[in-house]
């Protein structure tokens, strides 16, 4: 059995959960970070020196880093290649919209919009750069939607590892209280990803946890 040390509020753990879900693994997640601590014990640095989440357990293996977690899960289960396709050229095309994903994604929406919106009181927030991230974030999401076309998914006609790191971000992306420019095709794949039950239970939940006083 799958051991994820990690809360469910976090954004990447949600990414490793909904992959495990849809994989349909069996797995213990154990509640760390945040308003559950445990990272600054010697038990979990001997799991991560840098005393972050998500990690992964498998037997006598740890590993840690989401899209590295991501990559040995769909290396490891994904029997068929469903997520990960055993063609190394069919998985490079997955591997740079993951990437895409991971580097300029997240790194463009986690802290300069949800830590902004969410994590900062509106009295220290600075609403300027708030709405300069969000309108690079725009940019973002047209780029992504010009990689959909008409397909259901980033990479086509299935789901795969690219839409896991892309897809996770979405819940928030759309839920959160900001303005954002319309985006049919975006919107469309994200209803596609909220009919999907791994997709509910794992990434659909509830920030308010996170949100500070005067948010």
């Amino acid at each position: 059995m799958l051991t994820i040390y990690g809360r469910t509020t976090s954004s990447n753990v949600q990414l490793v959960m909904w992959f495990i879900g849809e994989l349909q693994l069996p797995h213990e997640r154990l509640d760390y970070g945040h308003v559950y601590g445990g990272l600054d014990t010697p038990e979990f640095g001997a799991l991560n020196p840098h005393r972050k989440i998500p990690v992964l357990k498998d037997g006598d293996l740890v590993v840690w880093e989401s899209a590295s977690i991501l990559r040995y899960l769909a290396a490891t289960y994904d029997d068929g290649g469903a997520f990960w396709p055993k063609d190394a050229s069919e998985r490079a095309r997955i591997d740079k919209w993951a990437e895409w994903g991971k580097n300029e994604l997240c790194n463009n929406f986690t802290v300069p919009i949800f830590w902004s919106r969410v994590r900062t009181a509106a009295a220290n927030r600075d609403a300027g750069k708030l709405a300069a991230a969000i309108s690079n974030f725009d940019a973002y999401m047209s780029i992504l939607a010009t990689q959909l076309g008409d397909q259901p998914f980033v990479c086509g006609q299935n789901l795969t590892t690219a839409d896991i790191v892309i897809g996770h971000l979405l819940f928030r992306w759309f839920t959160m209280d900001i303005p954002r420019a319309e985006n049919p095709r975006v919107e469309m794949y994200y209803q596609r990803l909220t009919e999907r039950s791994a997709y509910r239970e794992h990434v659909m939940v509830s920030y308010e946890p996170l949100r500070v006083e005067g948010a």
